[in-house]
């Protein structure tokens, strides 16, 4: 059941990471786009995550700790980092938006 949850969450986290990008390149407001690399950067952390959550779960060997272990690392440090670096665009991207709608 862990197994079909976290299937579920790397697929959603996919869909996000390409629902973003297609977002940053059809933007042409330079700190949108640099809003929307950002969220993408957090939805690709949360699928790292979420693959190294499912193969703890699917295989239980030395190998695939240290492996996953490293992909949870760099998937948590990844969300939060660009999690910071987006909630600092997202206070400038309706100002944005606003100005160049005229």
């Amino acid at each position: 059941m862990i197994n079909a949850v976290l299937v579920l969450l790397i697929v959603v986290s996919f869909v996000f990471y390409f629902y973003f990008k297609t977002k940053q390149f059809r933007n042409d407001l330079p700190i949108a786009k640099k809003w929307y690399a950002n969220r993408a950067l957090v939805a690709l952390g949360c699928l790292l995550f979420f693959f190294g959550l499912n193969q703890i779960s699917l295989f239980q060997s030395t190998l695939t700790y240290v492996v996953s272990g490293l992909f949870i690392v760099l998937g948590l440090i990844t969300m939060i980092t660009y999690f910071r670096v987006a909630k600092h665009y997202g206070q400038f991207v309706e100002e944005e938006f606003h100005l160049n709608q005229k």
